[in-house]
């Protein structure tokens, strides 16, 4: 009865206050019931989903043997600086035993290895393997050009993720089929990698002619003049390197096993220098055969004796 107006005041504020609180509370379970009957998963659902989702660990191992070559030895780097996800190791010295290559993939963590194979300095083979259950591919490396050599202009960002293409032929033979496939599980770089950029700014391209696969490096150049990129106008520059894989066999296992497919228009180099030798010696001898036939032909037919040999002879 005796409170006054000041009381009465603080009175309304702490009534408005708590109406206030019973509201919120109110509201919080209004909330809460609707995100029970919302379908759309929560955070730790989806969480829980991309732990479960697949995720692409391929490494790739790169090494050679020993006695590679400076130019070879480019061409490697140069695949080093194209495969972000690759994993370099020190050289072989072992030509014959390949199955060491597996034990330092699974050492290194590594699903798939690009082994570099010198023979007599002069020829690179390549093998492209599955390890350690294969299969595996073994390849003479033809018509290199490194970067180096080259001299482009075309230039892209080191570590951005490439785009693969393909030649239609691939999808028409077996053997295509699984090449194609090989080489997308190498060089198709995971996406989220901690080694390569968010960028697709180049192209590899494979191609195949005259039984052999050509691979080529492009960047993809946008006019800058315009403020929203239209893929049309988008052009391809060279960059590097340049090679050809010509296959020889596939192997079912990873460096051996049963053999899958086998090139039956494969000439090896030695053959080839070979045939280059033999062409030679048959100029050579050809060369010998005409110099003696001459020999013959004037000993056979001896000049006649001139009658004015002696005619400005001295005689004592």
């Amino acid at each position: 009865q005796k409170l006054t107006r000041r009381t009465a005041g603080h009175l309304d504020k702490w009534s408005i206050d708590i109406l206030k609180i019973g509201n919120m509370g109110k509201k919080r379970k209004q909330t809460d019931t609707e995100e029970r009957n919302d379908p759309q998963p929560s955070q730790k659902e989806q969480a829980v989903g991309d732990a479960h989702a697949f995720k692409n660990k391929e490494k790739v191992l790169i090494l050679s043997t020993r006695g590679i070559t400076f130019r070879y030895r480019h061409l490697m780097n140069d695949m080093i600086d194209l495969i972000p996800h690759c994993k370099k190791d020190s050289k072989l010295d072992t030509k014959n035993d390949r199955n060491v290559v597996n034990e330092v993939a699974d050492m290194k963590g590594c699903t798939s290895a690009l082994f570099y194979e010198v023979r007599k300095k002069m020829d690179l083979y390549l093998w492209m393997a599955k390890t350690p259950n294969g299969p595996s591919v073994k390849f003479l490396v033809e018509n290199i050009h490194t970067m180096a050599e080259l001299k482009l202009s075309g230039n892209h960002l080191k570590g951005s993720r490439p785009v693969l293409t393909f030649h239609k032929a691939f999808d028409e033979q077996p053997h295509l089929q699984l090449l194609k496939e090989l080489l997308i599980q190498i060089y198709a770089t995971p996406k989220r990698h901690h080694k390569c950029k968010p960028f697709c700014d180049h192209v590899l391209a494979f191609s195949v002619a005259d039984g052999r696969v050509w691979f080529r490096n492009y960047q993809v150049v946008v006019p800058l003049d315009k403020k929203k990129v239209n893929p049309d106008s988008a052009s391809l520059v060279e960059v590097g390197p340049r090679f050809c894989l010509n296959p020889i066999k596939i192997f079912e296992g990873s460096f051996g096993g049963r053999t899958l497919y086998e090139n039956a228009n494969y000439v090896s180099p030695n053959a080839v220098r070979a045939a280059a030798k033999r062409a030679s010696a048959q100029k050579y001898s050809d060369t010998v055969r005409q110099r003696t036939a001459r020999k013959e032909h004037i000993a056979s037919h001896p000049m006649p004796r001139n009658e004015l040999e002696d005619l400005f002879v001295k005689k004592d």
